[in-house]
């Protein structure tokens, strides 16, 4: 009914399956799928992200919004971002310091 019920992750594929001398060929999904999904909303802020997926040890997130998925949401996206909001604050301290910086 289009809404959520798990995510399947290479880590639960190896650990699931091929761990356990399964076939990927006779393994249903919702054997070795998380669930339920652990998901954020578009309100959530890149730091609550990066929280949660260190504190529940995933590399990916869902996104979703009034029970649908709206997108998904990487460690690595989280990571891109944050540095180069990082590199954009130490550019604008830089014209700071040299006087570069508007007034």
């Amino acid at each position: 009914n289009g809404r959520m019920i798990g995510m399947v992750s290479e880590r639960d594929y190896t650990r699931k399956v091929i761990l356990r001398g399964k076939a990927s060929r006779n393994t249903p999904v919702r054997e070795i799928m998380s669930s339920p999904a652990i998901t954020v909303s578009p309100e959530n802020t890149v730091e609550q992200c990066m929280r949660i997926m260190t504190e529940q040890r995933t590399r990916h997130l869902p996104i979703v919004e009034i029970g649908r998925l709206v997108g998904i949401v990487s460690i690595g996206d989280l990571v891109n971002w944050t540095l180069a909001a990082q590199a954009e604050q130490i550019r604008q301290l830089k014209d700071y310091i040299s006087g570069g910086y508007p007034a």
